[in-house]
């Protein structure tokens, strides 16, 4: 909604972003872990290429600076790593990003994308 120059309200058409809204809700919560689920089992780079690498334990930084070189299209991946990264400059210890089918995995630390919050 918004208000019009009448005083009125009016609707309007918008988007809510599930994986910055999800880091939100963490970080509102207090939360240590953020969990964001995807088709993939890890996070890569140069995905779909030859040159393919995934991603097991990755610092803040370290995903910062893969995010900054353009790693991670806007379509797919870089909200979810735009949103770990919210999440973890804002206290957060730890983002897991991983598919549905894989989190019991992850969660024990067998597999998954770990950001952790530690420099390097």
């Amino acid at each position: 909604m918004v208000r019009t120059t009448g005083g009125d309200y009016q609707s309007v058409d918008g988007v809510i972003d599930k994986d910055l809204t999800s880091a939100l809700l963490a970080r509102e919560i207090g939360a240590d872990l953020l969990v964001i689920t995807t088709g993939v089992e890890k996070v890569c780079l140069h995905f779909g290429t030859p040159q393919q690498q995934a991603l097991g334990e990755v610092s803040m930084a370290r995903m910062a600076q893969y995010l900054d070189d353009g790693h991670f299209p806007a379509g797919s991946m870089k909200p979810k790593i735009a949103a770990s990264l919210a999440f973890l400059g804002h206290g957060g210890k730890r983002v897991i990003i991983t598919a549905p089918s894989s989190l019991p995995a992850a969660i024990r630390g067998e597999t998954g994308t770990h950001i952790i919050a530690a420099s390097g």
